[in-house]
């Protein structure tokens, strides 16, 4: 048995996190979101959401981020990439691979 929980975060001003909503909206648009079985906010403007919580446990401090438990055993991730890959068996492109590699590192950019 596998659970999927998909923690994305609200900002201090209320809106969603850009990268969240850009996630959560690959998942819509791939049929893949029946596959999450909870989403989890993580509110900025609540220290005890639970979402905040979880993060500070597991020592996330980037969003959103992924928690899988398969077989007792859990696994958190922070990349999309890799949980469409390794949990939800589903096809990436190189363009999505690279596009999450320069989003998450501050020092590259496009040439």
């Amino acid at each position: 048995m596998q659970t999927v929980t998909f923690v994305k975060k609200i900002k201090e001003d209320g809106s969603p996190c850009r990268k969240c909503a850009e996630v959560e909206e690959r998942l819509q648009s791939a049929g893949l979101m029946p596959r999450i079985d909870r989403v989890v906010i993580a509110d900025e403007r609540d220290p005890a959401s639970e979402g905040i919580q979880l993060a500070a446990e597991l020592g996330v401090d980037a969003a959103p981020f992924f928690i899988v438990v398969k077989d007792g055993v859990q696994i958190v991730y922070t990349s999309y990439v890799r949980v469409l890959k390794e949990v939800l068996t589903a096809k990436t492109t190189e363009e999505e691979e690279a596009k999450e590699i320069l989003e998450r590192s501050d020092d590259l950019d496009f040439l």
